[in-house]
């Protein structure tokens, strides 16, 4: 029988990746704000605590992918939707089993930490932004749900997914992720041992000059990535120098 997977976001750059990714191996409920029917895509809204409700039940992994962008308001929708969801989400899991949550967090959870500073995912946080510190609150509300009632939680921080299958910057070199590696990392952690309760990791390819340590992986869940930025350039005949200098000395990038 296949494991019963819920996505949100599911229409998004990363969701849909992950949907077309995983629909072969999963039986998956793919949801998103507004319904896609030529896509499967059902209607959740996340503010909706009945909803989710009714969309976990039976339900073994949940992927947390739905974002509100921070800029567009965040008191009024932002805020709403990434963290009062999250808790619905949390909260609707708890009560219907499922066994582990997976949350598309971001490297900018720890964005002001300097480039050549090598940092463990257990460092402390050092958002770069109101969003990095929004991925840091549901980073935390996994700890708080892993520990309290033993839901396992996983945290991918994602780096740079551009959608396409190539970085369209220098920095986005060091942090680059392709399509097919996020999907076998997802993968990974979704056949995680159940037992593993809680885990942060930082989500990129096998990029030369990475920002982030991620060998270790290989033995924690069995990540092995296929793809790395630079070879990739290189087989394009791309140079580094040739596209955007937009590194900063800032892992999260440009800061006022």
């Amino acid at each position: 029988m296949k494991r019963k997977l819920l996505i949100t976001g599911a229409s998004g750059v990363i969701g849909s990746s992950l949907y077309r990714g995983l629909q072969q191996e999963y039986d998956v409920l793919a949801t998103d704000i507004e319904a896609d029917a030529d896509q499967g895509i059902e209607s959740l809204d996340i503010t909706n605590a009945q909803q989710i409700k009714e969309k976990t039940i039976g339900m073994d992994t949940i992927l947390h992918i739905a974002w509100q962008k921070d800029e567009d308001d965040f008191l009024g929708v932002a805020l709403p939707v990434n963290v009062t969801g999250a808790y619905h989400l949390f909260e609707a899991a708890k009560e219907n089993g499922v066994q582990r949550i997976i949350f598309a967090s971001s490297n900018h959870s720890t964005g002001f930490y300097k480039v050549g500073e090598d940092i463990d995912v257990n460092d402390p946080y050092r958002p770069d932004s109101i969003y990095g510190l929004s991925k840091c609150y549901i980073e935390l509300l996994g700890r708080l749900y892993s520990d309290q009632h033993q839901l396992s939680s996983f945290n991918i921080r994602i780096g740079n997914f551009p959608g396409d299958d190539r970085p369209h910057s220098e920095r986005a070199t060091h942090i680059w992720i392709s399509e097919r590696d996020l999907v076998q990392l997802v993968k990974c952690c979704i056949e995680a041992p159940a037992d593993r309760k809680y885990m942060n990791l930082y989500g990129t390819s096998a990029n030369t000059d990475n920002y982030y340590n991620i060998d270790y992986l290989a033995e924690e869940i069995g990540y092995r990535p296929q793809d790395n930025a630079a070879e990739l350039l290189a087989a394009e005949n791309t140079q580094k120098e040739q596209l955007p200098q937009d590194e900063t000395a800032f892992q999260g990038g440009q800061h006022e």
